[in-house]
């Protein structure tokens, strides 16, 4: 058993570098995409300035806000020290300087951007490892590491199928380019981020929500069939076999549903009845990220192959599932770790703010209808193929990003 002093806790300056330089990404991948709506409209997802966008979002934003919470979650979900804060430092800025060139360069000069491919795998290779000595020493095992674990392998997967892809951009020489590609986006999109999602949701949804006695009983099912799906999805890239793609989402399809219904147990066993507005965002980014999986599942069955549909659904797989899970919890997370980190051992001894005072809600709420109106807009700018309302609408995400990102950095300034 972990001793009763053991230190779980992690400087709060580690994970707190990594949500702000994420927040930074944030803004920045969207204004990006702001200023390429004409490109967006006329489709063309594969030109430099949409990658660079969509690696500041997925990486600079995504997997950088995503390792800094497991540096505070972590020890605090699996009662274990991180194994070396230092080494943790210096992983921060070798990841950072590495999204940060490779996403620069794909936008700039693409054959450049293998360089810094380099810098980001050998980052996320000591995050990896970081993170293996760290779950070494976790003692009871519960659902919850073994979604962490395989989130983890999906990282490492995706890393290395991304790195072929910008060696490709460099030197050439790699066949099934495509097929590496679909590889990539699956394994870090569907492979990493989901399953990442789904371990700690077990872990915040009944912390946000004062749940008790719920069972989990679908979680090893939801883990086994959705890696299931995603096997079969990727083997869909590279044989000709027609089937498999069908048998992927369903699969992928059911493993997400009966996560669902985890939740919807967990959320039926709650004693707070009136839920904070942040968590609710994020628990409507689980519904539609269902919604997402129910549509792709549709298109499979009924053979909707157009390049374009599958692009816009991709991008509302990561909006309004992946991002908004992240900016939901990040709303409630960042606030409890900067009240737990200032104000906890002052309590009765000196008159300290709240953890609601912490937070501003009620922007919470403009914000989060702002982004979702955003990103609505966005698909309705596309169905009818108007530039004016697309770039309206790319606006509103951009100015929704860069208040949100503020109204983050201002709690660290309470």
């Amino acid at each position: 058993m972990p001793r009763a002093d053991m230190k779980t806790d992690t400087n709060i300056t580690l994970p707190l570098s990594f949500i702000v330089y994420g927040l930074i990404a944030l803004i920045l991948s969207q204004f990006i995409l702001f200023f390429s709506s004409s490109s967006l409209l006329s489709g063309q997802f594969r030109i430099p300035e949409i990658w660079m966008s969509a690696h500041f979002l997925l990486l600079g934003f995504a997997l950088m806000v995503a390792m800094g919470a497991m540096y505070q979650l972590v020890p605090v979900a699996f009662l274990v020290q991180i194994w070396n804060e230092k080494f943790g430092f210096v992983q921060f800025f070798m990841t950072a300087f590495g999204i940060l060139f490779l996403s620069a360069m794909l936008g700039i000069k693409p054959n450049f951007a293998v360089y810094g491919g380099i810098l980001t795998v050998i980052g996320v290779f000591m995050f990896l490892l970081q993170m293996e000595r760290t779950m070494k020493k976790v003692e009871k095992k519960s659902m919850m590491y073994y979604f962490v674990i395989a989130s983890l392998s999906f990282l490492l997967l995706a890393i290395l199928a991304g790195f072929l892809l910008v060696w490709n951009f460099a030197f050439g020489g790699i066949p099934n380019h495509e097929a590496i590609l679909y590889t990539h986006m699956t394994f870090g999109v569907a492979g990493w981020f989901t399953l990442l999602i789904f371990g700690f949701s077990y872990k915040l949804v009944p912390m946000f929500s004062l749940s008790h006695g719920f069972s989990m009983k679908r979680a090893k099912p939801s883990l086994i069939i959705y890696i299931a799906g995603l096997s079969f999805l990727v083997a869909s890239f590279w044989l000709p076999v027609s089937f498999l793609d069908i048998l992927g989402w369903m699969l992928l399809w059911a493993g997400f549903g009966l996560f669902v219904l985890d939740i919807k147990e967990i959320l039926q066993k709650r004693v707070k009845k009136k839920l904070d507005k942040p968590f609710i965002f994020s628990l409507i980014a689980i519904g539609s990220g269902f919604l997402i999986h129910t549509i792709a599942l549709g298109f499979s069955l009924f053979a909707v192959h157009h390049r374009d549909i599958w692009s816009w659904l991709i991008f509302l797989y990561i909006m309004i599932w992946i991002i908004f899970s992240i900016i939901g919890y990040l709303y409630k997370i960042v606030p409890f770790l900067w009240w737990t980190h200032k104000y906890a051992d002052r309590i009765g001894k000196e008159k300290v703010p709240t953890l609601k005072e912490m937070m501003n809600e009620k922007l919470s709420i403009y914000l989060f209808i702002l982004f979702s109106v955003a990103i609505i807009g966005i698909i309705i700018s596309f169905s009818v193929a108007s530039g004016k309302l697309l770039f309206i609408f790319l606006g509103i995400l951009a100015f929704t990003s860069l208040v949100y990102g503020m109204s983050i950095i201002k709690v660290l300034v309470q």
